[in-house]
């Protein structure tokens, strides 16, 4: 196709990033401040203007054909580079401002980010916020996301993060529980006992344990466990414990406020649980030169509201 043949379809060429970051008319008309039918009559454009059928339609779901996915791929990391040139020119005059695509853990979201929203907003309002709450792993640039609250041990290379809050794993369960089973003096003997698990790819499952013992040094023991229930949500699993369904390692975000004496309670406080959610809450996003000003007011919004980490409450 001639340069100038090609350049009236730019503008829908961009658009077809955006419908295959979303998979959904509805969201890309959103995301690009246009309507749902906009969208669908220049998609159909670009496919008479390429010849072939672009985008493959169900009563479920937006696809791309071969032939869409091809023309993702060779020019999606171009609008990227252009729509952050331009952004970033736009950053340098005038107040905040623009659209900031958030995902984080559902419980994180709703327990310990969601109350500071309101503020924010208020702030600065010519931001605006997308929350998606959820506890699978997002690939940011694919789904178009500015920023991602993870748990880690050490973000990736590839990604800009800025440390919001140490964290650490509790190992909990309710005194109804322990008062059946007994309650473990040693972390073997959490192999006899009922955990609840958080849902991971393998069917086994290890917990690790530190201490430290004096005149010897650190002490560190693994143990395999097996419960009743498995999920990949912590609140899930903190309501399970609380029940009395088995002993759980939940995150400090959905233990705090929850450790009272007739609810839930530690159980072997002198270990430490090593490794499982990661020792810091970051604020992630991938690598670019320059970090959109609404971006980088939210990372500070979120540094300055989870500064003091989750206190436990017992």
């Amino acid at each position: 196709m001639a340069t100038a043949a090609a350049t009236p379809v730019f503008s829908d060429l961009h658009l077809l990033t955006v419908l295959a970051q979303t998979r959904s008319y509805t969201q890309a008309a959103r995301r690009l401040g246009i309507s749902k039918a906009s969208v669908s009559m220049r998609i159909g454009e670009l496919e008479r203007a390429a010849g072939v059928p672009l985008v493959r339609r169900t009563t479920r779901s937006v696809g791309l054909t071969e032939a869409g996915q091809q023309l993702v791929d060779e020019t999606a990391a171009s609008f990227t580079r252009i729509e952050q040139s331009f952004a970033g020119v736009k950053d340098l005059a005038g107040t905040p401002r623009g659209l900031v695509r958030v995902t984080a853990p559902v419980a994180l979201g709703r327990q310990h980010v969601a109350p500071t929203l309101a503020a924010f907003l208020q702030a600065f309002p010519d931001i605006r916020l997308e929350l998606d709450l959820t506890d699978r792993f997002v690939n940011l640039a694919q789904e178009g996301f500015d920023l991602a609250i993870r748990h880690a041990h050490a973000p990736p290379d590839t990604h800009v993060a800025w440390v919001l809050c140490e964290t650490r794993s509790v190992l909990v369960a309710s005194p109804g529980y322990l008062k059946r089973h007994g309650v473990p003096a040693h972390p073997s003997e959490l192999a006899s006992h009922r955990c609840v698990l958080y849902l991971r790819d393998t069917a086994s499952q290890s917990w690790s344990f530190l201490r430290e013992v004096p005149r010897k040094g650190p002490e560190q023991v693994i143990v395999t466990v097996n419960g009743p229930l498995r999920a990949n949500n912590s609140e899930v699993l903190r309501e399970a414990v609380i029940g009395g369904a088995g002993i759980g390692l939940l995150p400090d975000f959905s233990a705090a406020g929850h450790l009272e004496p007739r609810r839930l309670v530690q159980v072997l406080p002198k270990w430490r649980p090593q490794g499982f959610f990661g020792e810091r809450l970051y604020a992630i996003r991938p690598w670019a030169p320059q970090v959109p000003r609404a971006v980088q007011c939210f990372v500070d919004h979120l540094r300055e509201s989870l500064a003091e980490g989750f206190a436990l409450g017992q």
